[in-house]
């Protein structure tokens, strides 16, 4: 069984339901999983135990972005210090995995190796998302092992768009709110000797309980973490 770390918590999200939702879905696909709502203490954490899979599942930033956070800012206004941003690459040189999941993008914002690191980053006063509803999702590469054999599908969330990815990434699906348009949702790629996924769904619990999206969550995390068959149950 691969052990996992899962980082979570933060402004506006049902996190303390959703993450253990999380865990539990991946503990069915052989992911054991520690949940950690103290960004410190889950990357002392990964540096201590060594996990496959560090998954962030938070939302923790500066909150600097013009008064709209102000009252929120003391509780929540976050910044990863440099020790763990040096334990998180230290993770990846080691050849461990990271799971990035929905608000993962939003997450330390002052930290420019994040967004390396993912691929991808949220540009404040560009990207932004359409309110939680509908959203639809379909596969760009229905033949890769995260998506293999699973179907377009819908569910309750939210279609992040606009975001600020790196040249030649290439997005495995897309998503879109009514009336939006088809926006990159999921990618993987290699960082060092790490392999990291970046899911943008997964707003509550909900989505961990989709047939289809659950689906991709556990392959997810198991190419992240080296598993080498991702497909290891059938669809639910």
């Amino acid at each position: 069984m691969a052990n996992n770390v899962i980082l979570s918590g933060g402004h506006t999200h049902s996190f303390p339901v959703a993450a253990p939702a999380l865990a539990a879905l991946l503990a069915e696909h052989g992911i054991d999983s520690v949940v950690e709502m103290d960004p410190e203490a889950a990357i002392r954490r990964v540096a201590q135990a060594r996990p496959a899979l560090l998954t962030v599942y938070a939302l923790r930033w500066t909150m600097q972005q013009g008064d709209k956070y102000a009252p929120y800012r003391e509780r929540w206004g976050f910044s990863l210090s440099a020790r763990a941003r040096a334990e998180v690459e230290a993770h990846l040189a080691r050849g461990g995995g990271i799971l990035a999941l929905h608000t993962a993008i939003i997450c330390f914002d002052d930290w420019a190796g994040w967004g390396n690191i993912l691929g991808g980053r949220w540009v404040w006063g560009r990207s932004s998302h359409p309110p939680y509803g509908r959203v639809d999702a379909r596969p760009d590469e229905p033949r890769h092992p995260l998506l293999a054999g699973l179907p377009a599908f819908s569910l309750e969330d939210e279609a992040y768009g606009d975001l600020e990815l790196d040249p030649g990434l290439q997005p495995l699906m897309r998503v879109r709110a009514a009336g939006g348009d088809w926006q990159p949702a999921l990618w993987t790629r290699m960082f060092g000797h790490g392999r990291v996924v970046v899911d943008t769904l997964g707003h509550d619990a909900g989505a961990f309980s989709h047939p289809v999206h659950r689906q991709i969550v556990a392959r997810a995390a198991r190419w992240a973490s080296g598993v080498t068959s991702v497909a290891a149950a059938p669809l639910d």
